[in-house]
C-alpha cells in the first residue's frame, strides 16, 4: 500500500483556500478531508439546511442538483449536492431533525 502525502491532498486543500477568500462571510461548515477520496472536499452542515441553502445558492448549483433522503427512521432528513471547484470535487450536505407530527389535539371532556 503505498502512502499519500500532505501534497497528494492538494486538490481538496487548495479548493479550501478559495473557498475561505471567496465565501469568507457564509456559514462556517464542518469540513473534511480524507485520504480515502484524496480529491473530495466535504463541506456538511448538522444545524438545519439554511447554511447549506447559502452554500448551495453561492455556488451556483442548481436545486434540481440536490437529492433528498432521510435516515435514523426518519428523523433525519438529508440534503446533498456535488459540484467541481477548482480542480476538486466539493460535496455539501446538510442535515435537519424532521419535524414531528402536529400533536393531536385532545377534545376529551370539550362540551359544546
Amino acid at each position: 500500500m503505498t502512502l499519500l502525502s500532505l501534497a497528494d491532498l492538494g486538490a481538496p486543500l487548495i479548493a479550501l483556500r478559495l473557498l475561505r477568500t471567496d465565501f469568507a462571510d457564509l456559514p462556517a461548515p464542518c469540513l473534511s478531508v480524507s485520504t480515502i477520496y484524496p480529491d473530495l472536499l466535504e463541506l456538511s452542515f448538522h444545524d438545519g439546511l439554511a447554511a447549506f441553502e447559502v452554500w448551495r445558492e453561492a455556488l451556483g448549483l442548481a436545486p434540481e442538483a440536490v437529492s433528498y433522503r432521510e435516515h435514523s427512521a426518519g428523523t433525519a432528513r438529508v440534503l446533498q449536492a456535488e459540484c467541481d471547484y477548482a480542480g476538486a470535487r466539493l460535496q455539501l450536505t446538510g442535515y435537519a431533525k424532521t419535524p414531528a407530527p402536529d400533536a393531536l389535539c385532545s377534545w376529551e371532556g370539550a362540551g359544546p
